[in-house]
């Protein structure tokens, strides 16, 4: 116990002394982590990433689900580096870009320790590490919700331009990742009309700098939006399904309440020594309106999604909580300041400690262990490599030529897309709608595989038989799951190539 009070001690001395190395080392073991683990542990990539190697490389300004930010970025990675490592790794990066730039908006109000405590404490929600290995349009709001919040309060405080240039930017930009953003920009424009200080700035050229930055970088996606009839916004109404009475105008909101209290209760438990015995006298860190500023953005875009669903009644999705509570840990040591006391230190680095080892081992049971015992399907031990090898190979075996389009549902599609060493394209669900960069004379000349796993084995589904109706449906195989002892029955047929005559 002695050498544990020590080490904390010591970790305090530490930050006091060399604050940027203690954050790099901080950055570094999450980085190296939560990287590692699913590189170690997935032997298939998840669904998420799986979309994202189906769409990014099509170079598209919008997609009929959601914006293309995060699918740009893993085909980038794919590109340059060519391992599923780099997804993990991209995934993190931003999660480390997050941590920085909420230490660098710390810092200059709590000094090094209370920063690195308001980390520690942030560093409790699994968003940004259990599940932020699946990186998609919720994991990169992550830094770019921290950027807004980083130059809103820069640019509130210092009134320099570059702030609020940067603020347009990160809003603009968000707008690129996904439309959740007009959570975080409402709460923002309502506080510059409603403070008393903030609203100073109004009669100076930033915040019409910031807006039209903004639009200038959201314009093509925006452009894109308006020529497809915002297709995407289909989906988004799908995923918060619409009020069935008054009742959901209560129950939504609150449920939306409860499962991210849920999520917050290891950050909680780490700040835990710092806002026990609330009797005791305490100063609160910053000013009035550095504290106002502060509570907006660690609380400003949650109450925007309850209010949106109290008035709504629509449906919340519990994942909308990654990028709700970055600053919460902020918000915490600046209300309460005993972050600085070594004793109380000691106590919330040991808490996040336990905290970190607890996900870890979670994680590695749960992709481990767990797996013999229960039946949930975890899409990490898909066989997908295996699933891309024979129809790959039986599809060349039959036509003699590569496969260069495979006709399926996303999920099979995409993993045979990825692993497929032709790495051929998907025309998802079968419909040309999903899928308008695909030319189909070029599919019907270079034939496709047409692949399903549900229903009937020896008959194509309806929907993708419109799409190959004179594709020949060839023999059911089998292939079995990594790790674990159940198979996975495909049903496939094989739509000939048909080159086009001679003219």
């Amino acid at each position: 116990m002695f050498s544990v009070i020590h080490a904390m001690h010591s970790l305090y001395d530490f930050i006091e002394r060399r604050p940027r190395a203690a954050f790099l080392a901080f950055a570094a073991l999450h980085l190296i982590v939560w990287s590692a683990l699913p590189a170690a542990l997935y032997p298939n990539l998840p669904l998420d990433l799986i979309e994202a190697l189906i769409y990014g490389r099509e170079w598209q300004l919008g997609y009929d689900k959601l914006p293309p930010l995060p699918w740009w970025l893993i085909e980038i990675a794919y590109r340059l580096i060519g391992h599923d490592f780099a997804y993990y790794a991209l995934a993190q990066a931003a999660v480390i870009v997050a941590f920085a730039l909420i230490w660098i908006t710390a810092r200059p109000l709590l000094g090094p320790v209370g920063a690195f405590v308001a980390l520690l404490i942030v560093d409790g929600l699994h968003y940004l590490h259990y599940t932020a290995a699946k990186f998609n349009h919720d994991v990169i709001q992550l830094p770019l919700w921290a950027l807004a919040g980083y130059s809103f309060r820069s640019a509130l405080r210092e009134g320099r331009l570059l702030s609020w240039a940067l603020l347009g930017l990160s809003l603009g930009a968000a707008l690129w990742a996904k439309y959740f953003v007009v959570v975080l920009a409402l709460p923002l424009a309502l506080f510059l009309l409603l403070d008393r200080d903030a609203r100073k700035a109004l009669w100076t050229p930033g915040p019409y700098l910031a807006l039209i930055v903004a639009l200038v970088v959201a314009a093509p996606h925006l452009w894109w939006l308006i020529a497809n009839d915002f297709l995407p916004f289909a989906y988004a109404s799908a995923r918060a399904s619409p009020s069935r009475g008054i009742l959901d105008h209560l129950q939504r909101p609150l449920e939306f309440a409860a499962g991210q209290f849920f999520f917050l209760l290891p950050a909680l438990a780490i700040a835990m020594p710092l806002i026990w015995r609330r009797q005791e006298s305490r100063t609160p860190a910053g000013d009035a309106f550095d504290r106002r500023i502060v509570t907006l953005l660690a609380f400003g875009p949650f109450a925007t999604v309850i209010a949106l669903s109290a008035l709504t009644g629509r449906a919340t999705v519990a994942l909308w909580g990654y990028p709700l509570w970055l600053f919460l840990g902020l918000w915490i040591v600046l209300e309460f300041r005993r972050a600085t006391e070594q004793k109380r230190f000691a106590q919330v680095a040991s808490i996040w400690a336990t905290v970190f080892a607890a996900f870890v081992l979670v994680f590695v049971a749960n992709y481990t262990v767990l797996p013999h015992f229960d039946q949930r399907y975890r899409a990490s031990l898909f066989p997908g490599d295996r699933l891309a090898a024979e129809t790959s190979g039986r599809f060349r075996a039959a036509t003699g030529r590569p496969l260069a389009y495979v006709i399926s549902e996303m999920w099979n599609g995409g993993n045979i897309g990825h692993y497929a060493p032709e790495r051929p394209r998907v025309l998802i669900d079968g419909e040309p709608r999903r899928a308008p960069w695909i030319d189909l004379a070029d599919l019907k000349a270079r034939g496709a595989a047409v692949v399903w796993t549900n229903g009937d084995l020896r008959t194509m589904p309806p929907q993708l038989q419109r799409a190959a109706p004179n594709a020949q449906v060839q023999p059911p195989f089998k292939l079995k799951f990594h790790w674990i002892p159940r198979e996975l029955e495909v049903g496939w047929a094989i739509l000939p190539p048909q080159p086009a005559a001679p003219r």
